[in-house]
């Protein structure tokens, strides 16, 4: 693939995210439902396809994305607790993802994956 494609990716994936953080500033709930669909996953396995067209690893990331969610949903669940008890929003948010990225690690046990 060339420059121009990586580009574009790079493009693509960032106004998506840039789109969602300025929806957020006028419609929560439009941006948190932007944000929960899977657009980075969407985003992932298309290039894969483009780039591979390799059905097994577009297989293998989608198991893969799925038993990683769950490890992060308890940061979406801790951290707006945590700033409901009052905690400074740094402190919640270095909290809430040192947890998450703990029960990522234990996930990552759990499967048996590596990061190389």
């Amino acid at each position: 693939m060339g420059f121009w494609y990586y580009v574009l990716k790079v493009l693509i994936s960032s106004v998506l995210i840039v789109l969602i953080s300025e929806i957020s500033k006028r419609n929560g709930v439009l941006a948190g439902l932007l944000a929960s669909v899977p657009l980075v996953s969407f985003l992932a396995i298309i290039w894969l396809y483009v780039e591979t067209r390799d059905i097994t690893k577009i297989r293998q990331l989608s198991t893969d994305i799925f038993w990683l969610v769950l490890p992060s949903l308890s940061f979406f669940i801790l951290f707006p607790w945590l700033l409901g008890k009052n905690l400074r929003f740094g402190w919640a948010m270095l909290l809430s993802t040192a947890i998450m990225i703990m029960l990522y690690i234990i996930m990552m046990i759990l499967l048996k994956k590596n990061w190389s």
